[in-house]
């Protein structure tokens, strides 16, 4: 079935799934994680309305309770999940994905991601066996569970008086619309910050340059110092700074630094995915932390972060993990923290830009795909070239390969649902960046389609 991905269960409404796979998908969840209740929220997508009702069917004909946050994010599941102790949760959404798309994050106990390989396989198998599907003798019940303001009361813990900084923040017409107002007040210029499913003014993903030209218009307008922007179910913000000029969303890892470490003292490692900037570990590495690489997704840094009782974290997408936030990921706590930290830098005279001058030590190629279908043989071959002509000072395997050189470094890792390898890389200089792409596309060039 197209809709079940490594992280979560995702793809175009009535074309990759429909609702009676949905219904299915509701009544096997309970027996799957051990449970007689399950929290569930959903965005604001047109879609999400028969969403809720489909899967609430299927729970409660298990036999199962709903609790039905009604709209909600993402993070507030994650936070309810943790702290009200539900074994299972699940978030009606597609998060970044364009409008006519829809799907189901699903968290255990403690907000613990349930990928593929943890649960939702085993929910594929049984709709594809067509187990049978029988309704309890005792139909579960919906709860309304509205939790809205003990969710801006922890929230409120994260924020500082932020009236130094001229901000200008992006809902995406998505569900940080719920929040930003209560949590940051009138201060910032607000834009697109009413629910719409069908994402009107653009789509709900920050990380494609044509969805941000508002912000960075109004940014430049404004002459504000700052520009902030959520995706659609607010567990992803991403920044440009008071030139218009987008910030790659890892380099704010090292930033959160001057915070968590500097400011708070607080213990641990500190995690990255495999294709964050090696900017980032040398910045913190300066603070005295180490730096924890792992695989990239929710699915593997929320379990690692845990595993290690790291401090807090983020990935090269957006997504930011924190110890004190059961170990997942939260827009609103990212932003008000690394706001809070651009707050106190222009206190002392430094912009947003010169702060991320000071992160920022390569020239970075962005992720780049190639259509591959010998996704292996492709890797293989770029290594073998590779470490034939340099020798390694560093070298990960978890996630595609991670091969990282004196000057220079590269991830390349197949893509999980299509025939992609996608490569990262990073160098001292722009002209050395530039040579080594070039080389590493003539390797790539025998296995291109």
């Amino acid at each position: 079935m197209g809709a079940f991905k490594a992280y979560d269960f995702r793809g175009t409404f009535g074309k990759d799934f429909d609702l009676d796979t949905v219904y299915k998908f509701g009544y096997f969840l309970p027996s799957l994680l051990k449970t007689d209740k399950v929290l569930v929220g959903r965005d604001m997508r047109v879609s999400s309305p028969q969403m809720f009702e489909a899967l609430a069917n299927g729970i409660t004909d298990a036999g199962a309770d709903v609790y039905d946050m009604g709209l909600t994010t993402t993070p507030m599941v994650y936070y309810f999940t943790a702290q009200h102790h539900f074994d299972a949760s699940v978030m009606i959404t597609a998060s970044h994905n364009p409008k006519e798309h829809n799907g189901l994050k699903v968290s255990r106990t403690n907000a613990l991601p349930v990928g593929y390989d943890t649960g939702l396989g085993e929910i594929e198998r049984r709709i594809l066996t067509k187990e049978p599907v029988t309704p309890a003798a005792s139909k579960g019940k919906i709860v309304p569970y509205d939790v809205k303001a003990e969710y801006l009361e922890f929230q409120h813990k994260f924020h500082h008086d932020l009236s130094n900084l001229s901000m200008v923040m992006d809902c995406c017409n998505g569900m940080a619309s719920i929040l930003v107002k209560e949590i940051y007040g009138e201060q910032p210029t607000y834009l697109f910050d009413t629910l719409d499913g069908t994402f009107p003014n653009h789509e709900a993903n920050p990380l494609e340059p044509e969805n941000i030209v508002a912000l960075q218009q109004k940014v430049r307008e404004t002459k504000a110092d700052i520009g902030v922007i959520f995706d659609g179910d607010a567990d992803r913000v991403m920044f440009v700074d008071e030139n218009g000029d987008f910030i790659a969303p890892d380099l704010m890892i090292a930033v959160m630094g001057h915070y968590f470490i500097e400011e708070k003292g607080y213990q641990g490692k500190v995690i990255q995915d495999i294709r964050t900037s090696k900017s980032v570990a040398e910045y913190i590495e300066k603070m005295g932390r180490e730096m924890e690489i792992w695989r990239v997704g929710r699915a593997y840094a929320a379990l690692k972060l845990r595993e290690i009782d790291g401090a807090f974290g983020g990935e090269f997408a957006g997504h930011y993990y924190f110890r004190d936030f059961f170990y997942s990921d939260s827009a609103m706590i990212a932003s008000q923290v690394i706001l809070h930290v651009f707050s106190e830098m222009k206190k002392k005279g430094i912009s947003v830009s010169q702060l991320i001058k000071q992160v920022k030590q390569y020239a970075n190629s962005g992720e780049i795909n190639f259509t591959i279908q010998e996704k292996q043989a492709a890797m293989e071959a770029v290594k073998a070239h590779f470490c034939a002509l340099e020798k390694p000072t560093k070298m990960m395997d978890f996630d595609g390969y991670r091969i990282e050189f004196q000057d220079w470094w590269f991830n390349i890792r197949p893509s999980n649902t299509e025939p992609y390898l996608r490569l990262l890389m990073e160098a001292r200089t722009e002209a050395l960046l530039q040579e080594k792409l070039d080389a590493m596309k003539a390797v790539l060039k025998d296995f291109q389609a």
